[in-house]
Order: structure tokens, then sequence, then C-alpha cells
């Protein structure tokens, strides 16, 4: 694999095989301190990130190597009209490995075009997310056991969501999923997911506008925030930000064992109530992203 664009870009067995090296990094830190000496990350974020910029760091320093980058397109020669193509094939002179976020969809795609070293697409507009969804998947595993035989609600912002868009994808191809669809009417999963993906491989999934109408179904609730930043109209974002709060109350038909996610930043769709609640992985579902990156480095960089 010389490129991370798109989750589809990874076979399930593949997938498979970075979870269970980095579940192997979580028992055993140490062993894994210098697989990467010498080696340098670019991080080339042209959109604001903590969790995506600050975990890829962490897990090559971790790792051994060293990490150089920015983290505003306006500190850098773009903003003087450098194109992409131009930025990457410089970029790729003074590293080993580029992790990219833009705001424009296909930007990561093109890049990787023009680059020699390996890209990791850590985000394009409302398109793709494959490390987030990696990070989802070594959560889900890591929590539940299991990848399949499993009911998913998804609420918030599907339309413009690229972690719900990834992990759909991604899900879609275990055993015995079903998705809950939650969401208000403006913001709807997009036709071409549902039929692209959800009902090309008969996977059944649910549409509705109710938190808690099968709250007591699920085995994973994941919460989205709705993204000031995708919308044209401002008024349309504030009519729609605060549709869905999940707290205390709202998990009273929950199952137990529910895990409760969210790709974070959180604003206001997780009230701090819940975050005591021993079904909250948000904060873990955190963690578990620095070591998926991890083991996806070291598989791009084909470090044994």
């Amino acid at each position: 694999m010389k490129h991370l664009i798109d989750i589809k870009d990874l076979s399930v067995e593949e997938i498979d095989n970075l979870i269970e090296v980095a579940k192997d990094i979580i028992s055993n830190k140490e062993k894994y301190s210098h697989k990467c000496d010498g080696k340098i990350l670019a991080t080339l974020f042209f959109e604001p990130s903590t969790r995506t910029r600050l975990s890829h760091e962490s897990a090559m320093i971790s790792l051994g190597g060293q990490v150089l980058g920015f983290s505003e397109a306006a500190s850098t020669s773009v903003s003087k009209g450098e194109t992409v193509s131009d930025t990457i094939r410089m970029v790729g002179a003074y590293s080993d490995i580029i992790v990219m976020r833009h705001p424009k969809e296909g930007a990561p795609y093109v890049a990787s075009l023009k680059s020699n070293v390996p890209i990791i697409n850590a985000g394009d507009g409302g398109h793709n997310h494959p490390t987030q969804t990696l990070t989802d998947l070594l959560t889900i595993k890591c929590e539940k056991g299991r990848l399949d035989n499993l009911t998913v609600g998804l609420c918030g912002d599907l339309k413009f969501g690229r972690t719900v868009h990834s992990l759909i994808t991604a899900m879609s191809r275990y055993k015995n999923i079903k998705f809950i669809l939650i969401s208000p009417d403006e913001l709807k999963l997009p036709e071409y997911i549902k039929r692209d993906v959800l009902e090309k491989n008969n996977i059944e999934y649910i549409e509705t506008k109710d938190i808690e109408e099968y709250m007591g179904d699920l085995d994973i609730l994941y919460m989205t925030r709705v993204q000031k930043e995708r919308f044209f109209n401002e008024a349309d974002y504030i009519r729609l930000k605060d549709y869905y709060i999940l707290n205390k109350e709202k998990l009273k038909k929950a199952k137990k064992d529910l895990c409760i996610m969210h790709p974070l930043p959180r604003v206001n769709e997780i009230s701090t109530d819940v975050d005591d609640d021993s079904r909250a992985c948000y904060f873990k579902q955190a963690e578990y992203g620095k070591y998926i990156r991890m083991a996806l480095i070291l598989k791009m960089l084909e470090v044994k």
C-alpha cells in the first residue's frame, strides 16, 4: 500500500492486521519505541485539527521518529499561491511520510499522484477520514470484542460527517451489521452512500429523527458534531446545532454495555453528565487513535 486516501484502500484482512498490531503496541509499548528511528513524518494541515494532528505526531515520536509540518495554511507558501502539488513535491523531499488534511474533497488524492512518499488522508472536506475510521474500529474491537453482529446508531450530521461516511463504508464489510441513522431531514445520509454502500451490500438500515426510539437496540451509539464550517448559511447551522443532546435521561433505555463514541471535538451534543458513565468511550477512543496510527505508520513505511 503506497497511500491511504480512502478506507476502501485497505482490505478487511489489512484492517484486522492493523488492529492486532495496535493491540500489541498497547501491551508492549517499549518493543516499538525505536521502530522508526531516523524517519520523519510531515503533517500538512490546511484545516484546523487537535486530535488527528497531535495523535499522528505522538504516534511517530513514540516510534522513535521525528515530525515537522504546519497546522494552518496561512503560515505557508500556500498563502502566496503555491499549489498543493508543488507543496507535496517539496515536503516529500524533507520527509518519509506525509499526513494531510484539506478542506477540499479529493485534495489528498491529487497530492498522492505527485508524491514520492506515502500520503495519509487525515480528512478531506466532507468526504473521507480513514484514520478516524481505523480509530473507531479499534475502539469497537477493544470495547465490544468484535466487529460483526452489531447494531450501530449514527446520530447528528450524517450529511457532511466524513467520519460517518468512512465508518459506514468500513463496517459494511463485516457480517450482520445494522445501522440506525438518526438525523434531521436536512442532515440525512447522502443518497449515494445509501445506494452504493448500504443497499449494494444488502445492509439493513433505518432512518429516524428520534434518538430515543431505538436506543434499547443499540450496541454502539456514534454521536457527531453539527459542523459549522460545512454550512453556507449560518442561520441553518444555528437552527440545527443543538438538535440532539445526549444526556443521562436519554440513556435510561440503553443497554448496560452500550459503547458511546464521538470523533470529537464535542460541542453540546453530549452532556458532560454522561462523561462519568461507564458506557462513555469517546476519550478512550481518542487515545486508541494514537496506537492505530502507530500501526499504520509502521505498515506504510514497511517497518517489520
